[in-house]
């Protein structure tokens, strides 16, 4: 839970990014809607497979709660976090 309460992600925002289940990712909040990235080891990153993030999602914590419904099956005992790493 967010203490101050969730915070507004704006259009322009920086690249944020996540851990999703033990996953990396990559999100950014462009004026033509979301962006989701796998980040690649070389530093590149690649449009995110099946991660389309609906525009009506504004705030961090719906961003995070989104994801977790999204990525549920990704989870796993080790692995049952999702957090921003940045």
């Amino acid at each position: 839970m967010f203490a101050a309460g969730p915070v507004v992600l704006p259009p322009g925002e920086p690249v944020r990014k996540l851990e999703v289940f033990g996953r990396s990712l990559l999100v950014e909040h462009t004026p033509t809607g979301w962006k989701a990235y796998t980040p690649g080891d070389d530093g590149k990153r690649r449009s995110a497979p099946g991660v389309i993030i609906p525009d009506f999602i504004v705030t961090d914590h719906e961003l995070l709660q989104f994801l977790a419904d999204l990525m549920h099956e990704d989870a796993r005992p080790d692995r049952c976090t999702v957090r921003w790493l940045d």
